[in-house]
């Protein structure tokens, strides 16, 4: 199962918002992207790498520049954050 956190919610909002302003097909298509991405952890949770900077794994989709945070919690996958590639992650 995947849960997706407030703040990961938050987040793809935002994203969806601003490139909606400029193309609403991108944002659609991001958006899409993101969900077909996070729905692959479903069949292979650790695909996403481990970083010492903060908990979980993160999974780098390369096709959209976005980083996703999230970690592996039995059966369920929560969705901590979704940013930019460029963005600054938050630590811990």
């Amino acid at each position: 199962m995947i849960f997706w956190e407030e703040e990961s919610l938050n987040d793809r909002e935002k994203i969806f918002e601003f490139l909606f302003d400029f193309n609403p097909n991108a944002a659609e298509k991001t958006d899409q992207i993101i969900e077909t991405k996070v729905e692959n952890l479903l069949e292979h949770p650790l695909m996403g790498v481990e970083r010492d900077i903060f908990r979980g794994r993160v999974l780098i989709i390369p096709e959209v520049s976005m980083i996703i945070s999230y970690w592996v919690d039995g059966d369920i996958i929560r969705i901590m954050r979704v940013l930019h590639h460029k963005q600054k992650f938050p630590q811990g």
